[in-house]
């Protein structure tokens, strides 16, 4: 949620929250599952809706284009970033050689939203770099509060207002929890036990890892069983094995 001072929300995350999260889980599946043409598709239709788009510098009253290349790679790394971070943290062993290669193929999905890979960090040093030298600009504004209001007590129908304080809120306080201790300092409020943190990311990372396979590759949007059928009928993917 924090982010460069020079960022806001444009006015269609607040009012299409859900929407533009299930678009987001949809690109990332095209990227990583579809076709190389169904990927490049992807990323023209991002980039359009970007261009079109501004924003407002919280401070100054700028206006400025969402496609700003900076504000592209901030959204990059944070992503990439999470990701790996959480993953580690949910049980999935990697060894350095593998996060570095995670972080650099993950510059093909930076150039479908407008970046030059020659300019996004391609392993960990150099993406820790990156967040060394954009902390100083970062900021939990007013933005960011109303961001995390949003995913912690997300809308829903007044019926499953229940169900969102039973099952939601506990998966927005993990994903808050797993931050970095620059996020939570800009935030204002203490850092649980990392432990405890990791405890209840391995839980969540476990339990959907007990639904049997063919019963996931059928949920959708399917994405992983279309790039089965594109393979070979009898293909059968590894979920958790990490090859070279």
């Amino acid at each position: 949620m924090c982010r460069p001072l020079r960022t806001e929300s444009p006015p269609f995350v607040r009012s299409d929250g859900w929407g533009r999260l299930l678009r987001t889980v949809d690109f990332v599946g095209v990227t990583t599952y579809g076709t190389t043409e169904a990927a490049e598709k992807a990323g023209a239709r991002v980039r359009g809706i970007h261009k079109k788009l501004t924003a407002t510098h919280p401070g100054t009253g700028e206006r400025y284009g969402v496609d700003e290349p900076a504000l592209l790679l901030w959204v990059h790394c944070a992503e990439v970033d999470s990701c790996l971070h959480v993953l580690r943290r949910s049980g999935l062993r990697l060894t350095e050689a593998q996060a570095d290669r995670y972080i650099d193929e993950n510059r093909a999905g930076a150039r479908l939203v407008g970046l030059d890979p020659a300019h996004v960090p391609s392993d960990q040093r150099v993406l820790a770099a990156y967040f060394e030298k954009t902390r100083p600009e970062l900021t939990a504004g007013p933005e960011a509060r109303e961001a995390e209001d949003f995913l912690r007590r997300p809308p829903v129908h007044p019926l499953l207002v229940p169900a969102r304080a039973l099952l939601w809120r506990r998966v927005a306080q993990t994903a808050y929890a797993s931050l970095p201790p620059r996020a939570h300092e800009l935030y204002g409020r203490s850092v649980r036990s990392p432990r405890a943190v990791t405890r209840r990311l391995r839980l969540t990372g476990t339990v959907p890892r007990c639904v049997p396979a063919r019963l996931r590759r059928r949920l959708p949007p399917k994405h992983v069983s279309r790039a089965m059928s594109r393979l070979d009928p009898g293909s059968r993917p590894a979920p958790y094995k990490v090859g070279p």
